[in-house]
């Protein structure tokens, strides 16, 4: 808040004149110079009535979503009218803006006094996590360009940035009976029960498990759960330590493990299968008791910081359902310490974090791998250029994880 230097050098100039008006005693001299002092101090006065006059309000459409999706930013600005210029910036984090250090700038010199002004811009958030847009600052100017006044407009608002969902298909196979889900252990009561469970064809379902009978029964298309009858769901092991991943912000491997997390539970959730995730703190994400939509565990990811941990202790992992692991860099020592807490073997993911930072030193991928096929793992290994459904159709192929190869850089 000030007057601009040509308001200072005119402020000046006319108190010179004034103390020349009066050694001089010439009156009208002594008039022009007051004229001259006062029109800054004027230009001021009209600057700080425009502060108090215009009113504006951020809209955010959405507040949530997924990264590479986009947003739009509405400003709507009323009251006025304007008595000069007011030129508008709005604070947005690198992560989320348009373009890097350039946030979104607008001039205004009118300002309509019915319905106001709208000003859009689009956003494209590339990470994930809690963005801060805000505040709206504005800097008023008098037409003259003697006096200018900066003022925030607008608080911050809260964008919510989760990870990226992508679409999978099938299931793994079960390494080991659990507890069994409620509908397995209704369909399994009483002597002579059928071991064949039916339920309605969900997407993504092998056409091969179509159970023909009972489509004709029921008149739409029916599928068997034989594989998988005594299943108690799947545990899944985030490993987010800022040690075990290479590669920085939305390219790096811990972005990459974030969403292969997201896009496996939403999958599960959506084939209604339990499923529990944890992260190697030992924090569970879905919350106690069965998770039926996959919105509060993308927000929970949404906002996941990296541990400052080295190791993967935590506490016992269930032996009751399946379990799969995504793992960035580990040492031998941190292995052990894992096989210890699932000493009954289960699913694992292992990120070649050394592909996502080209001059970090080699990761011992392959021989975590093959320390876990000993321990009764099955092994998929995952490189920079694949997609979470690549390893997903790994995994529940069974293949193994030399077929798995670095896609398109």
């Amino acid at each position: 808040m000030g007057l601009t230097t040509r308001g200072r050098c005119l402020l000046a100039g006319g108190v010179a004149t004034a103390v020349c008006a009066v050694a001089l005693d010439e009156r009208d001299l002594l008039r022009a110079g007051a004229f001259v002092a006062l029109l800054p101090l004027l230009a001021l006065l009209l600057i700080v009535r425009a502060r108090r006059s215009v009113r504006a309000q951020r809209r955010l459409t959405p507040t949530r979503l997924p990264v590479g999706a986009a947003v739009a930013v509405g400003l709507r600005l009323a009251g006025g009218p304007l008595l000069g210029t007011l030129r508008l910036a709005d604070t947005v984090p690198d992560a989320a803006g348009p373009q890097p250090g350039a946030p979104p700038r607008f001039a205004m010199y009118r300002l309509p006094s019915r319905g106001g002004a709208l000003l859009t811009y689009p956003l494209h958030p590339v990470l994930r996590g809690v963005h801060r847009v805000g505040p709206l600052l504005g800097r008023a100017t008098d037409p003259l360009g003697l006096a200018e006044l900066d003022y925030e407009l607008t608080p911050v608002d809260r964008l919510l940035v989760v990870p990226r969902v992508v679409g999978l298909s099938g299931l793994p196979p079960a390494l080991h009976p659990g507890e069994g889900t409620p509908g397995a252990a209704l369909a399994h009561q009483g002597q002579g029960a059928s071991d064949v469970l039916i339920r309605p064809y969900r997407r993504g379902d092998e056409l091969r498990r179509v159970h023909w009978r009972s489509t004709a029964r029921h008149d739409e298309l029916m599928v068997r759960l034989e594989e998988r009858p005594w299943h108690g769901g799947m545990t899944v092991l985030l490993d987010h330590r800022y040690a075990g991943h290479r590669g920085h912000g939305g390219a790096s491997s811990l972005e990459f493990a974030v969403s292969l997390a997201a896009s496996i539970c939403a999958h599960l959730i959506a084939c209604d299968e339990p499923v529990v995730l944890i992260t190697a703190d030992g924090v569970e994400l879905t919350g106690p008791g069965h998770v039926t939509s996959p919105e509060p565990l993308l927000d929970a990811l949404g906002t996941l910081v990296p541990s400052a941990r080295t190791d993967l202790r935590g506490p016992e992992l269930s032996s009751g359902t399946d379990m799969l692991a995504i793992l960035g860099a580990a040492g031998p020592g941190q292995l052990a310490t894992l096989l210890a807490r699932r000493p009954g073997g289960g699913h694992a993911v292992l990120l070649d974090t050394a592909t996502w930072e080209p001059t970090a030193a080699p990761s011992p991928v392959a021989d975590n791998a093959a320390v876990l096929r000993r321990a009764g793992w099955r092994v998929v290994v995952a490189r920079a250029g694949t997609t979470p459904d690549r390893v997903w159709a790994d995994l529940t192929a069974g293949a193994a994880p030399d077929r798995l190869r670095a896609g398109p850089p």
